[in-house]
């Protein structure tokens, strides 16, 4: 058969050309983006188009095709057999992309598509809507491509050229079809094998991907985010690795489908390894192809330019830079686009909407409910038990995983999976050594043969983004990598922090740095920036200032970089240091004077005391550790805490023994003493005399006329705790006149206090008050002690034994408003209980069931020992019980049990005054 070329540039075919009926394959193709091949190549574009035809119709005539039209750049072929098409159209891709053409862009990229139906010709034409189908087959088609139909699929099933196959792109809604035609791509050598998704109708409004677990908690943080996409055009989620940015941006977007008329599209930028590829990739999602000889930013801006999306880019921190030019464009190109943005730092450019994603939350929901934390891990560990849910024993447990774990997603997720052959008890012990304030091995318990992809080295973009995201020592470390040198040592300083700090604290770990060229200290600001611009310190504004913490999984990912880079025992000396410095800051006031202790001066010191602790009994300076532990001697006891403080006591012997570090007499005879307190607040009453026995050998061997008078004042509790009242009071009087012989009356005042309640026991109310009323001034000068107000106290249990309301209630309002004030939880308690007492004796039972429930859940609570007064307690609410009854007793009981102990001391102190009441003496009319 001959071809005749017309003027035009087609061709025509004679009316005698047999044509194939029956089973016809029908074929049509196109050049993409023809028009702006064309402009460009100008007059050019003819020669071009001439030899993109001989190409295509040598192939396709050679292999039985019947051409039956051309209309510019476009070809209507016709084929008897579905297998000859295809590899014809195999043959024709291969002759365009090996041709010679004048430039690289001069290469036309011409789609194909094909559709097999029955079909007879009329009139060298055909006449059917197989043909119809089979141009919008190709239509739905991209340059280079080749698509055909199920029908054409089947047609040349097994017959297929070598190495050849069908790629199966799923069912698609061809335009102007009613049905959906499941398509499939022509994959062959030589032949191009990724492309985007075909240009179909009715194509999906979103490609965000499918989750495979149910999204779980982060509620409020949903719809926080999800006003914001609303009201700006570029919202960027800036997280650390693991904190679950894609997810909630994934969720917020599947929200806002309906929003965006043209569609939300997720791009994952992690595998993009050039950045100027980022375009490319976003196009690619797009089905936008690259034209040639034009950017692909500008095919990308125009396509954008009249449309209204939402473009999700995830980890836009692969390529940052390429990435905010990319955003920059699109956003100044249309004014119906809007970017919603995922990243371990801001894109920094102008209108962006910095939101950064908190840890999940650690409290818990307000009907009740676990927290979010807590929630996720125990639908994961569902999960990876089979479906087993966790019993109610773990709760507990899980908790605590959760918070050692800062609400961190992933490690929560790597939790679970260590779930499936752990106890939750077990994992969190292991997440949580055996002593407050050690940092565990987070990254080696979650991350120990949890990777995902068998932790070798992966070459292909895609699997290295998918591990960096399935440990967390994957993930850290690409964080990691792209710091300078000054963020990088700044993060691995901060690492010995165990909470947050404030700048001047920051400053502090770097204060041994060497000086700029000004001889001024260098500043942290511009690393510090860096660290919080990367997420891998939290900033975290308050009224009192900014402070700054790491999540735990990643504060122990730059301890291990603290220890590689042999600055270990640099950076924790420092921190042991400033500790000290922050210990002697809660002592004293701005001019330098000691001030009373408060107990909550020290509890948000006391993570970072523990954690420095620990660092004294591994590699530091046990005297050192003496020291710290000095600072937390009555925090431990007030918090019900004395097993802990033995504990690291021992520890610190333990290194003093190991290392043969001198220690002072003085400051062993410091140490001794204050084990021996924690002991008897334990209940160890035969480790206190031990301990006591010790501290006295050490501070007559310091010649220390006030320490020694300080150790032998605890001689009388010793002895009450062994069962020697007698002997405990001669020994209190004995230390008593021994220490103001010596003129240090105030180092024995614990002696005073301990004489006072055994003369209050056997009856001896004046001696009593008149010993504590001299002790009083003793105690005003001892900023450790006044806070307390045990004078106060035991004056109080005075006249409550004599019977005397009004006196008691002013001294226990004294002493209980001291306590509360200054933090003495557990002394607040017994201040709680006497007040209870007033109100028995002032006939008032159901108040003072209530004061004792109160005190008693309190105590419980703290995990207090069983004080001193417990006889008396328990005596005055046998007597309120007997006054109430059993049932309204014990239920004003439970009732004063649900109070906090916030709500218990506003209670007693709003118990009426004597003289207030009605029919009062003080205030009787006189006649």
């Amino acid at each position: 058969m001959s071809l005749d070329f017309q003027g035009g540039g087609g061709f025509t075919v004679p009316a005698r050309a047999h044509l194939p009926r029956g089973q016809v394959t029908f074929l049509f193709t196109d050049i993409e983006g023809s028009t702006r091949l064309a402009r460009m190549l100008g007059s050019g574009y003819w020669p071009v188009l001439t030899e993109h035809r001989r190409l295509l119709l040598r192939t396709l005539t050679a292999a039985g095709g019947r051409p039956l039209f051309t209309e510019g750049d476009s070809f209507f072929v016709a084929f008897a057999d579905a297998a000859a098409a295809l590899a014809a159209c195999a043959e024709g891709q291969r002759a365009l992309a090996g041709h010679s053409w004048p430039t690289p862009q001069a290469r036309p990229l011409v789609r194909m598509g094909l559709h097999t139906g029955y079909a007879e010709p009329h009139g060298g034409e055909y006449a059917s809507p197989e043909v119809h189908r089979a141009a919008r087959v190709a239509a739905a088609a991209h340059g280079g491509q080749v698509l055909c139909s199920a029908a054409t699929a089947h047609s040349a099933q097994d017959r297929l050229p070598e190495d050849a196959w069908l790629l199966d792109l799923g069912l698609h809604r061809l335009r102007g079809f009613d049905d959906r035609e499941r398509l499939f791509q022509l994959v062959a050598p030589g032949l191009e094998r990724h492309f985007p998704r075909p240009r179909t109708a009715g194509e999906a409004s979103h490609n965000l991907p499918n989750p495979v677990t149910l999204f779980v908690g982060r509620q409020e943080e949903r719809a926080q985010l999800r006003a914001l996409v609303a009201d700006e055009r570029l919202v960027t989620v800036v997280g650390a690795g693991g904190s679950g940015k894609t997810r909630l941006a994934v969720e917020v977007a599947r929200d806002l489908v309906p929003e965006h008329p043209d569609g939300v599209w997720f791009v994952d930028l992690a595998a993009v390894t050039d950045p100027g590829l980022v375009a490319v990739g976003i196009a690619d999602v797009l089905g936008l192809r690259p034209e040639p000889g034009r950017p692909v930013l500008d095919t990308l801006a125009e396509y954008t330019s009249t449309r209204s999306l939402l473009l999700v880019l995830d980890t836009c921190d692969a390529q940052l830079s390429a990435t905010a030019a990319v955003v920059s464009r699109l956003l100044h190109t249309s004014r119906e686009v809007r970017v919603l943005a995922t990243s371990r730092e801001p894109l920094g450019m102008p209108g962006e909407t910095v939101w950064r994603i908190p840890p999940l939350s650690l409290r818990p929901a307000p009907d009740g409910g676990p927290s979010d934390a807590v929630a996720l891990l125990l639908a994961r560990t569902a999960a990876a038990r089979g479906g087993r849910q966790a019993i109610a024993a773990e709760f507990e447990h899980l908790a605590r995983i959760a918070a050692r774990l800062d609400g961190l997603p992933l490690a929560l997720e790597l939790a679970a999976a260590r779930l499936r052959m752990l106890s939750a008890r077990q994992l969190a012990d292991r997440l949580d050594t055996e002593l407050p304030g050690a940092p565990g091995d987070v990254i080696g318990t979650l991350d120990a043969g949890s990777g995902m992809l068998g932790g070798e080295a992966l070459e292909d973009p895609r699997q290295q983004a998918e591990q960096r995201h399935a440990t967390l020592q994957a993930t850290m470390a690409w964080s990691y990598q792209t710091l300078g040198s000054r963020a990088a040592a700044l993060l691995r300083r901060l690492s010995v922090f165990a909470g947050p700090v404030d700048l001047a604290a920051v400053e502090w770990m770097l204060g041994d740095a060497e000086p700029d060229g000004r001889g001024a200290p260098p500043d942290v600001l511009d690393p510090l920036a860096v660290l919080v611009d990367k997420s891998l310190v939290q900033a975290e504004p308050s009224g009192s200032g900014t402070t700054y913490r790491m999540l735990d999984p990643i504060r122990a990912y730059a301890a291990r970089k603290l220890a590689e880079a042999g600055e270990e025992r640099v950076g924790r000396d420092r921190h042991v240091a400033w500790c000290l410095h922050a210990l002697s800051r809660a002592h004293r006031g701005p001019d330098g004077q000691l001030v009373t202790l408060s107990m909550y001066a020290l509890d948000p010191l006391a993570v970072e005391l523990r954690s420095a602790l620990r660092w004294t009994v591994t590699g530091g300076s046990a005297r050192q550790g003496l020291q710290l532990a000095s600072g937390l001697d009555q925090w431990w006891r007030e918090r019900g805490l004395a097993r802990e403080g033995r504990l690291w006591l021992f520890r610190l012997y333990g290194r003093i023994a190991e290392t043969g570090e001198h220690i002072p007499q003085a400051e062993l005879a410091a140490a001794y003493h204050m084990h021996s307190l924690h002991a008897g607040a334990d209940g160890e009453f035969t480790e206190e005399l031990r301990f006591l026995q010790r501290a006295e050998a050490a501070a007559r061997a310091a010649g220390d006329p006030g320490l020694l008078a300080r150790v032998l004042a605890g001689r009388g509790a010793a002895l009450i705790g062994t069962g020697h009242p007698e002997k405990a009071e001669q020994a209190c009087r004995k230390v008593i006149s021994w220490a103001a012989e010596h003129g240090v009356a105030d180092e024995a005042l614990s002696a005073v206090y301990c004489l006072a309640r055994l003369l209050w026991e056997r009856g001896a109310l004046d001696e009593a008050a008149a010993l504590l009323a001299g002790a009083r001034p003793l105690e005003a000068a001892r900023s450790a002690e006044r806070g307390r107000r045990t004078v106060d106290m035991l004056l109080g249990m005075v006249a409550l034994a004599r019977g005397d309301l009004v006196a008691a209630r002013d001294h226990l309002v004294v002493a209980l408003r001291s306590r509360i004030g200054y933090g003495f939880r557990s002394g607040a308690c017994d201040s709680v209980n006497a007040i209870a007492v007033w109100c028995v004796l002032g006939g008032d039972p159901a108040t003072a069931a209530r004061l004792f429930g109160a005190a008693q859940a309190a105590r419980s609570e703290l995990r207090v020992a069983r004080g001193p007064f417990e006889a008396y307690w328990a005596e005055q609410q046998a007597a309120a019980r007997t006054a109430l009854g059993d049932a309204a007793f014990d239920a004003a009981y439970a009732k004063g049990a649900t109070l906090s102990l916030e709500e218990a001391v506003a209670e007693a102190l709003a118990v009426e005054h004597p003289d207030l009441l009605v029919g009062s003496d003080r205030f009787a009319s006189s006649s």
